[in-house]
């Protein structure tokens, strides 16, 4: 066990699971991943998640939800009265069937619900968030609803993270709240997460590297990439949880018993980099997913990423590497829309890397047809590449009618991604990243992994 798991070695099963819960939506804005309230759900038997089948059982039916929001335009999305394929995508990829069970084993821990931020700071204004503890309970109850085998992760030490993260980010976010509420800030403050308020950027240095201040209320900005991502008391062993899950799902594909395995992460990883995170993202459970695959023999690995926002920290962790793709297909950042500053075409890799990163910007508003082409391209390009195994960052935050989407994906168009990620045909490891809709997010993650079992 690494110095830095604090957690025992057998984790227990709380049992139960939660009915799913309508979020409430902030105001419209172009932040990243913590803008939305939740309310507690109460614990029920596992029966109020379930994915509604289309006439004659071939797709899911797409559930409107009067929500949606384009951000930034302040209307509600056009709901047309039927998901819309084009007659040449259908031939390409066909309509999955989808089972009502769900084959390939799920990965959980309890430990994702100590991370309860309660929101962050937008623009200098606190705002209730969406990446709450609900999240992890829904999405546990969606899969013991499908039949899916679940797994309790196990820990996996600190040796796989320390391969993809920086030793001393990694010793400084251990340790971050024990040293806030040591110095007394949550009674002189009343602040009760740590929160960034400087930020260490280059410039500050010339490139030098920082040392960490004697400042307890400053070390944050070595590492922070955002004032909406809040370490609370339980943060980081949920994050090494959400590390576990992922992990422990890449040991049940390596071992050649399954096709597949689905990690329901929390945390998301996505935005997070060696030294880095932001986005609602510690660790980059995708990132180290792919490297651990790489230690276990895999020659050459794939990451695509699927979710609404582009996966800065993947790309970034994979730039100059040539035994990992990195490729994403997300809004257009051009467009006002988290990250900002990266996830554009132009960003092809270097050095040895150059070409194996392909990121596919989609213009606000792109429903399945845009949206698919995209991720069949994606998969053309990973066969291409020729990958021994496949990590998929699952995000379905791409859905109409999630709080955090400027795209217009129905539940049919996931359930066809599903089948156009197994079209690559090799060993698949989903992650979960994003995915707000509480009331949809189950039935969007199952319609993705049915997609691809079809």
């Amino acid at each position: 066990m690494g110095a830095h798991d604090r957690s025992e070695a057998v984790e227990r099963d709380p049992g139960g699971a939660v009915t799913p819960v309508r979020a409430t939506p902030r105001p419209s804005g172009g932040a990243g991943s913590s803008n939305q309230t939740v309310a507690c759900p109460t614990r029920t038997l596992a029966t109020s998640t379930m994915l509604f089948v289309g006439p004659g059982g071939i797709d899911p039916i797409w559930i409107p939800s009067a929500r949606a929001r384009v951000r930034g335009a302040g209307g509600p999305l056009a709901i047309p009265s039927a998901p819309s394929t084009r007659a040449g995508y259908r031939a390409r990829l066909p309509s999955p069937v989808v089972d009502e069970r769900l084959r390939m084993p799920a990965v959980w821990t309890p430990r994702h619900a100590g991370h309860a931020p309660g929101g962050g700071y937008w623009l200098g204004v606190e705002r209730p968030g969406d990446e709450e503890p609900p999240r992890g309970e829904i999405l546990r109850a969606a899969l013991e609803t499908a039949g899916a085998p679940i797994h309790l992760a196990t820990l996996h030490g600190d040796e796989p993270v320390l391969r993809v993260h920086d030793a001393d980010f990694l010793d400084w976010f251990s340790r971050a709240w024990s040293e806030w509420e040591a110095a007394g800030l949550v009674g002189e403050t009343g602040q009760h997460r740590v929160v960034p308020y400087v930020f260490a950027l280059p410039q500050l240095t010339s490139g030098r590297p920082v040392p960490e201040p004697g400042a307890v209320w400053a070390r944050s900005g070595r590492f922070a990439m955002d004032t909406m991502t809040l370490i609370a008391p339980g943060t980081y062993d949920a994050a090494r949880g959400a590390v576990d899950v992922a992990l422990t799902a890449c040991d049940l594909v390596a071992g050649g018993t399954h096709r597949a395995a689905y990690a329901a992460c929390r945390p998301p990883g996505h935005h997070a980099g060696a030294a880095l995170y932001g986005g609602s993202c510690y660790l980059n459970n995708a990132a180290v997913a792919a490297q651990h695959l790489r230690d276990g023999g895999a020659e050459k690995v794939a990451v695509l990423d699927i979710d609404a926002h582009h996966g800065n920290g993947t790309q970034e962790l994979f730039y100059a590497r040539d035994d990992v793709f990195s490729g994403s297909v997300h809004v257009d950042p051009a467009q006002g829309w988290f990250p900002h500053f990266l996830g554009f075409a132009d960003e092809r890799g270097s050095g040895i890397g150059h070409g194996w990163n392909r990121n596919i910007p989609v213009p606000p508003g792109t429903g399945d047809d845009g949206w698919l082409d995209a991720v069949h391209h994606l998969a053309e390009e990973a066969r291409r590449f020729a990958p021994s195994t496949l990590v998929v960052s699952l995000g379905v935050d791409a859905a109409a009618a999630d709080p955090e989407s400027p795209l217009q994906v129905t539940a049919s168009g996931f359930a066809r991604a599903g089948r156009a990620l197994a079209s690559i045909g090799v060993p698949t490891v989903f992650v979960q990243e994003g995915g707000y809709d509480l009331e949809h997010l189950g039935p969007l993650v199952l319609a993705v992994l049915r997609g691809f079992e079809s």
